[in-house]
């Protein structure tokens, strides 16, 4: 019988760890490819985890409500046949080969910690070293017939059965460096540690534990606050031509489209425009490095039923024209409502669209979802009165009115890049042509 390894799979950018909500497969059972074996969370995105081959179910090594890091292997599966590794293993995943991924199972040697493994051991083996005293640093000489030199449950007993023979790896010793007297400096002072103020839970109260997602997304929140220096910027477009020529063509464009037309898509549309002029906002910051983003993926934030949000990502938008963005707008948004966004739909954004005119708020300061450096938020369309310059003079009208604002990470964009970007978005909403077909 083969083993094969279920890993933890990555489910978007930035993601190191999901929850385990639930096993929908117990030891002992029979399980088919793409069966789902149990159900993971991130603060992204809920999802199933298929089984990779038809076997049985050997062992599980997390239970509910676990948080497990990506790459970590979660179960072992027992399929059918042999193998060139004999009962030691299949690895399915390249983030096997590393001994971060193996941290789930105890340590080999607890008298050997100051050696570290060089190369992946299975659980069999570690389980087999552990029972037979078998030090790290005796581990790590042990030849090994599997891939990349890996030891194999075969090499193991083989070695086991001859260790009486073979001499001893002598014991390591580790000379303790002889102190130097340092200079005498003057220590530099200690950053401040925040914490937050106690909290009188006495009175008329009441006590609601924070969901997973809340505190996922609090945890997000602050990182970036103490990642990226935000500085906002604020404009307000005029932006009657647009509503005009949606109030006229609403209708026409279901009729042709089968899709509602809001002005989402409208927004998406202007805001590519304006990163293919100004790209230095389509950037991560990797240390000193710049990486410049040579697509174009932006990413809109959906209120889900709990009053949390997700931010499902519309991939190569400057590909797409305005019905294109819309259908893609109205399916990420319905699937993002019933909890049916897939891991892919939600990473590799190169920039986020925050609505927060559709709670009624005029403008909003919103936080850059990392590893982006901006994010714009759009305003509630309101009717202003406003001064319009004409060949006769200047008069005041009713008009449609609405407030951008563009958080930025001020270490690698200034506030000439990012004024001129947010300016140069208004000026595409704002040139918008009322008699444009659809």
């Amino acid at each position: 019988m083969a083993i094969v390894e279920l890993v933890m799979p990555k489910m978007g950018e930035s993601i190191i760890e999901a929850t385990i909500l639930a096993w929908t497969k117990n030891v002992g059972d029979t399980v088919e490819a793409d069966d789902t074996i149990l159900e993971i969370a991130t603060d992204k995105v809920d999802s199933e985890v298929p089984s990779p081959v038809d076997g049985v179910i050997q062992e599980i090594l997390f239970s509910e409500g676990d948080v497990v890091g990506v790459g970590t292997v979660i179960a072992i599966i027992g399929t059918e046949g042999e193998t060139d590794e004999d009962d030691d293993g299949i690895i399915l995943n390249e983030q096997l080969a590393t001994n971060e991924v193996a941290n789930h199972a105890d340590p080999v040697a607890t008298t050997d910690e100051l050696v570290e493994a060089t190369r992946f051991y299975s659980p069999l083996v570690k389980n087999i070293a552990k029972e037979e005293k078998i030090s790290m640093a005796e581990l790590e000489g042990v030849s090994g017939s599997g891939a990349n030199g890996r030891v194999t449950k075969k090499d193991i007993l083989a070695y086991v059965e001859n260790r009486t023979a073979a001499p001893k790896p002598a014991a390591i010793t580790i000379a303790k460096p002889v102190a130097k007297a340092a200079p005498k400096t003057t220590a530099a002072p200690k950053a401040p540690v925040y914490k937050a103020p106690p909290v009188d839970r006495s009175g008329n109260v009441e006590i609601v534990e924070m969901d997973r997602m809340r505190r996922l997304i609090a945890d997000h929140m602050v990182m970036s606050k103490h990642v990226s220096p935000h500085v906002t910027s604020f404009v307000e477009a005029d932006v009657t031509n647009i509503v005009n020529w949606r109030n006229k063509n609403k209708a026409a464009f279901k009729e042709r489209y089968g899709e509602k037309i809001t002005f989402t898509p409208i927004f998406i549309e202007a805001v590519v425009k304006a990163i293919k002029d100004f790209p230095g906002v389509n950037v991560s910051l990797d240390g000193n490095q710049i990486i410049m983003k040579k697509d174009i993926n932006i990413g809109m934030a959906a209120a889900l039923p709990t009053g949390n949000l997700i931010v499902p990502v519309i991939k190569n938008a400057d590909f797409q024209n305005l019905a294109g963005l819309a259908k893609n707008v109205n399916d990420l948004a319905n699937r993002a409502r019933g909890n049916k966004l897939k891991p892919d739909e939600i990473q590799g954004g190169t920039f986020t669209i925050t609505n927060v005119g559709s709670f009624g708020n005029l403008m909003g300061t919103p936080i850059i979802n990392q590893p982006q450096v901006a994010i714009l938020a759009t305003g509630a369309i309101k009717k202003k009165p406003a001064v319009l310059e004409t060949e006769y003079g200047d008069i005041i009208a009713i008009r449609q009115k609405m407030f951008l604002s563009l958080s930025y990470d001020h270490r690698i964009v200034d506030g000439m890049l990012g004024g001129s970007f947010l300016q140069r978005i208004l000026v595409y909403l704002e040139a918008w042509d009322v008699n444009r077909g659809i």
